[in-house]
This record gives structure tokens, sequence and C-alpha cells, in this order.
């Protein structure tokens, strides 16, 4: 059986070039910038076989040990025209067993379309209501939104909105803005990100800002990051008072058109709160109708006398949250 291999951290981002893997969510910055939330530590699994490879870039908790994706989209990703997917399903089961590992939760990336994965490994695979991404190798973008959205955008260019789109150096002015936005939203805890996530971002990550002003004033702005071909929507937020003006949407189509001018083929705008359908997933489909990407999430077992122990129940509720004995963590 071909050798499942823990890549160094000196080497991963290497070994994800030379695979041809681009995207942010594997890379070793994105999953230390995401340990500061999830904690664990960044871990990337390959297999290579003859006619491909699976990798696994993940976070690997303890105290229960068990897997978990970074913030955002993760899961085993499988690679070239004959992957060893078999061979990946029998060999992850003997690292989680050396490793101790309990459970596994991933989020399985839309772009990558991995949840197909979720059979041949082992993993109970529940789907959501789906993701947005919106193309930007087709030609100019704002006639290609929902005639709504091409109103409020042409609204907010009439009342004097400016766009400006750059690499950050800092990201001093957009945390309070994006805080602001989530405290409107009544958003729980976990979206207010320590100190230690906004410098492992700027730090290990690339980003683009596309901030919308008003006489030089700050009143929208989206992060975006990624390397091509594509660019991935993170955070966004606007000032109080701004909701109704435009100036989100613009800031969206900023961030959308610099990528086409940079070469991405799409920008990837993530789905609705907890992947269910509601405004939030409504608003992003708006700017591309014809964009929703299937999407899931997949949970395995590993250690079921372990669960049953840490839960103190033998049944696992896969409806329901996962882990369970992470629940009141």
């Amino acid at each position: 059986m071909p050798e499942l291999r823990e890549i160094e951290a000196s080497r991963w981002d290497a070994a994800l070039r030379d695979l041809g893997v681009t995207d942010v969510y594997c890379t070793r910055g994105y999953l230390e910038a995401s340990a500061a939330l999830a904690g664990g530590t960044p871990t990337l699994l390959h297999l290579a076989g003859a006619g491909g490879a699976v990798i696994f870039p993940l976070l690997l908790r303890s105290d229960p040990v068990d897997v978990v994706s970074p913030y955002g989209y993760g899961g085993p990703v499988a690679l070239g025209e004959d992957p060893p997917v078999a061979d990946f399903a029998s060999a992850y089961a003997d690292w989680c067993a050396r490793r101790g590992a309990v459970t596994s939760f991933v989020l399985y990336h839309p772009l990558f379309a991995n949840q197909e994965l979720s059979r041949p490994l082992g993993f109970h695979r529940i789907d959501l209501d789906g993701t947005v991404a919106w193309p930007l190798d087709a030609g100019e973008l704002l006639p290609g939104m929902h005639r709504h959205h091409r109103r409020v955008v042409r609204k907010a260019l009439r009342e004097g909105f400016e766009t400006r789109v750059e690499r950050p150096d800092s990201l001093e002015d957009f945390v309070p803005v994006y805080e602001a936005s989530m405290r409107r939203a009544g958003a729980s805890d976990y979206y207010f990100f320590g100190p230690e996530y906004w410098s492992g971002l700027l730090a290990s990550v690339p980003l683009v800002r596309s901030d919308v002003l008003s006489e030089g004033r700050l009143v929208a702005s989206v992060l975006g990051m990624g390397e091509p071909p594509w660019l991935h929507y993170h955070l966004g937020g606007s000032v109080d008072g701004a909701g109704r003006s435009g100036a989100s949407h613009l800031a969206l189509l900023g961030l959308a058109e610099w990528g086409q001018r940079q070469g991405y083929s799409l920008l990837h705008l993530g789905g609705g709160v907890g992947g269910r359908e509601d405004t939030l997933l409504e608003y992003k489909l708006r700017f591309a109708p014809d964009g929703l990407r299937p999407a899931a999430v997949g949970k395995a077992l590993h250690d079921a006398a372990a669960y049953a122990e840490l839960t103190g129940s033998a049944e696992v509720d896969w409806a329901g949250f996962f882990p369970a004995y992470r629940a009141s963590r």
C-alpha cells in the first residue's frame, strides 16, 4: 500500500505547488491562522498513487484528539485521473488509530466538490443548501447580475461612492467595520475573532481588500483571499446606515472586477449562515444567478468506545452537533 505521509511544515506549500494546488484553504499559512480559532496543529496528509494523489489539510486537536477543517472549507481532496481513494481510506483509518483520533468533522470544499468522497472514505455526509461561485471569465460582470443588484450598484455610483482595491498592509480599520456589522447581525461570540487570527491572516495569507469610500470615509469593505484561479470572499462589513446605500454591493463587485483583471476564473462567495438557504444566500446568488454549487459536511467516527465514554452514550446523533463531546466547550 502507498505510504500516507505527514508533510513537513517547511515543505507544505512546495508540496502543494508540485501537485498543482493553489487554493488558499489548503495552504500552511491559512491553516496556521485558522488554528487560532479552532485550535489544533496544522497537518497536511498526502498519499501518492500511480494515477494521482489524495491530500488532506486538517487541524489535529487534542484533549480529546480529533480532526477538524480550518475555518471555511476543507476535507480530503482527490487529484489526478486515478487518485488512490481506497488506499487513502484505509491509510487514514490507520493514521487516526495511531493518533488516537476519536472523530473527524469537515466542511467540504464546494469548488473541489470533494463531498463525493464521503462514502468511499467512510464519512457520514449531510448536504447543505449550497454556496455561490461567481464566474469571472465571461466578460463584463455587471450585466450578469440580478436586476436588483444592478440597480443598487448604479445607485451607489450615482451617489459618488468610490472603490479602492488593493493588497492590504493593515487591517486596523477593517476590523471595527467588520465587528460593527457582526453586532448589528446579532452574531455569536465565535465570529468576533481575536488579534491572533487577524495578524495570522495578514502575515501568512494572500489577502485583497475592496473598500468603498464616501468623501474619503470608509463605508464598506470586503476581504478576499487566494491565488489564481480561485478567489474567495472571506469577510466583510459596512458602517451603520450603509445597508441600503449599495456600498456593500459595490465592494463585492469591485473585488470581482479586480479578480477578473488579475486572471482569476471565479470568486467564491460562500453560502448562507450555517449552510442554510436564507437571505444571505439569496443576496449572494443575485451576484451570480447561475452560480449555486452543492455543499455538505462530513462526519466520521473512528473510536466508538471513546466517543461513548466522552458523551455518555453509544448513540451518535448525526444530524445534531458533532462531535457531541465538544458542544459545551
